[in-house]
């Protein structure tokens, strides 16, 4: 079965304050961050193919980085819609378009790409053996659920884990809970796995590499600034 990865990289990036542009094409040692997402899925020996969903003026943009850098997987690039819910079902519409929906599609954020070979394979294996699979790294810090202004429930701090990407599915079944939310009027899901929980899916997950954030505020651009640079001693020095 083949496997697809849609790349979402529709975001404006208003918490960065970046005003010259968009998070996913700020640059890092002079390479984007979005590019340095693709590469990591373009190296993967088990991905077959690459969608990404990206802001509609910043396409040509990116059709010139991804010849730039010779990521040659993307088979579309379209544009993104008015909600990330919106976005990643263009994405997953274009990649059913053209890779058929009889395959795994592992939806992720073009702006977390300190994302490894390991867990793209530890997701691989999870969706062919249960259907999907959702990268998760453990809670470090204490987590409050809110049920109104009074009653907050304190769980277990090994209870519980924190969802992040790629999340993975099978086409036809992610596919068919987004059609199904757009008709039922359903747009405000904050992820796949939400919408996929909601219509009573049993949700599985791998553990992931904590330093998998999103790049969304200056602090992780820092953060992701100092991992790689570690990453670059480690090659160089043989570590």
């Amino acid at each position: 079965m083949k496997n697809i990865a849609v790349i979402f990289a529709g975001g404006t990036g208003k918490r960065m304050n970046s005003v010259s542009r968009p998070k996913q094409f700020l640059e890092l040692n002079g390479k984007p961050v979005i590019i340095y997402t693709l590469e990591v899925f373009e190296n993967h020996p088990a991905i077959d193919g690459i969608v990404v969903v990206c802001i509609k003026d910043w396409i040509s943009f990116l059709e010139k980085q991804i010849k730039k850098y010779d990521i040659r997987k993307v088979g579309a690039i379209v544009a993104g819609g008015d909600t990330g819910q919106e976005s990643i079902f263009n994405g997953l519409e274009e990649a059913e378009k053209i890779y058929g929906d009889e395959c795994n599609v592992l939806i992720h954020d073009g702006v977390r790409p300190l994302i490894n070979e390991q867990t793209i394979t530890d997701n691989i294996e999870m969706v062919n053996k249960e259907g999907n699979c959702i990268t998760c790294v453990p809670s470090i810090e204490t987590v409050l659920i809110k049920r109104d202004e009074e009653n907050i429930e304190i769980p277990s701090r090994g209870d519980t884990i924190i969802a992040r990407a790629p999340q993975t599915f099978r086409l036809k079944d992610i596919i068919s809970a987004h059609r199904r939310a757009k008709e039922e009027g359903k747009m405000d899901f904050i992820d796949s796995c939400s919408m996929m929980s909601y219509y009573g899916d049993k949700i599985h997950f791998v553990m992931g590499p904590i330093e998998n954030v999103k790049i969304t505020t200056p602090m992780d651009f820092f953060l992701f600034r100092a991992l790689l640079e570690v990453k670059e001693n480690q090659q160089i020095f043989g570590l």
